[in-house]
């Protein structure tokens, strides 16, 4: 019998749980990039009309922008935002139906003290609660040497844990810029740094796997944005080495590193579907959502001209006010991204697959 999970935010061996359905049914998640409970909301309620759980992500400038750009720390805004928005996740997830991971994204060298803040964070909320505030948090050290990314991912995963937390690394680069982390210049399909080693997803399953549960991007050619065809040259097969060298050197199971795919916008699906199969559970979505959203809001001013020049019609007098209510043209731009992000559940064959079960008491194997 398929296991099944309180609607809400999941951790520890629940989040173990979904992760294992995922693999063992051959789909991923969405993870997508959020800024603000509009966005937020967007990924919920296409997450709960898929019928597919889903991973709702922040980056420190999405982070920052939801606390507003008006907070006069910069720093506290970004934490204080992703907390704020955990626990907008947490109020609203369950009333939507769906397990949702909560997971923060890309924090590099220099963000890794934003990271040990919101580590504060969910140590506080623990322990009133008896569970973490966030699922995960992502530590991109891919630019660092390797011993100095895996000696502070170990760092990190020491605290998160006894918290029933997980970390997700990257090793080699994903190209292009991700709210200021990386670089436009790196992309292209002849760059070694895009193409990971598996010796190296080897080496972090050794020193990671006893700490904790630890989750592994690994660049196959992957590129944040979407770029014109020639740029981009993904190879899955990549994936495939790393599982099987870390397989018979452990002699474990098949697909023992869970998989993230980074710069999921614009990508082939038979690449996604290929990915899939290599044990990948979460692929990243936002150039794609953030394109949808902005789509319609264009649309419904470019359809509604005269209401966003004035309030009134200076020829025939009409009040403008029921159009140019930001509702309206906000939850175009909703809709935008639940259109986009069921296009997204079907390319990962996630629609349908949720295990959230309202009367869930426990889990079933």
């Amino acid at each position: 019998m398929a296991a099944s999970l309180k609607p809400g935010v999941v951790s520890g061996e629940d989040y173990k749980t979904l992760l294992k359905a995922c693999k063992d049914g051959g789909y991923a998640l969405p993870a997508v990039n959020v800024v603000s409970t509009n966005s937020i909301n967007a990924v919920m309620e296409a997450a709960a009309k898929n019928k597919s759980d889903i991973i709702i992500q922040l980056s420190n400038g999405g982070a920052e922008f939801y606390a507003g750009k008006g907070c006069p720390d910069s720093f506290q805004a970004k934490v204080l935002g992703a907390v704020c928005a955990a626990q907008h996740v947490h109020l609203l997830s369950k009333q939507y139906g769906i397990c949702v991971v909560l997971h923060t994204d890309h924090a590099n060298k220099k963000l890794i003290p934003w990271i040990d803040a919101l580590m504060d964070h969910n140590e506080s909320y623990f322990a009133k609660h008896g569970y973490p505030l966030f699922s995960s948090h992502m530590l991109d050290l891919s630019e660092e040497d390797i011993d100095f990314n895996l000696s502070e991912s170990a760092r990190l995963l020491k605290r998160m844990s006894p918290l029933g937390m997980s970390i997700e690394i990257e090793l080699g680069v994903t190209g292009g810029e991700e709210d200021g982390v990386g670089s436009d210049d790196n992309i292209g399909a002849d760059n070694p740094l895009l193409y990971t080693q598996p010796e190296d997803c080897l080496k972090a399953y050794e020193i990671l796997s006893p700490i904790g549960h630890f989750s592994l991007a690994a660049s196959f050619g992957n590129v944040h944005g979407v770029y014109k065809p020639g740029n981009v040259n993904l190879r899955p097969e990549i994936l495939k080495n790393s599982q099987e060298l870390v397989q018979t050197t452990h002699n474990t199971g098949s697909n023992p590193l869970d998989l993230v795919f980074h710069g999921g916008s614009g990508s082939q699906k038979s690449k996604i579907e290929e990915a899939l199969s290599y044990g990948v559970f979460k692929m990243n979505i936002d150039t794609d959502t953030q394109f949808a959203f902005a789509k319609e809001i264009g649309a419904y001013v470019n359809n509604n001209p005269k209401a966003f020049l004035y309030q009134i019609d200076p020829e025939d007098g009409t009040p403008y006010k029921k159009i140019y209510d930001p509702r309206k043209l906000l939850r175009k731009a909703e809709e935008g991204m639940v259109t986009r992000l069921s296009e997204a559940c079907t390319d990962l064959n996630s629609v349908g697959k949720s295990l959230a079960r309202p009367d869930a008491t426990q889990k079933i194997a």
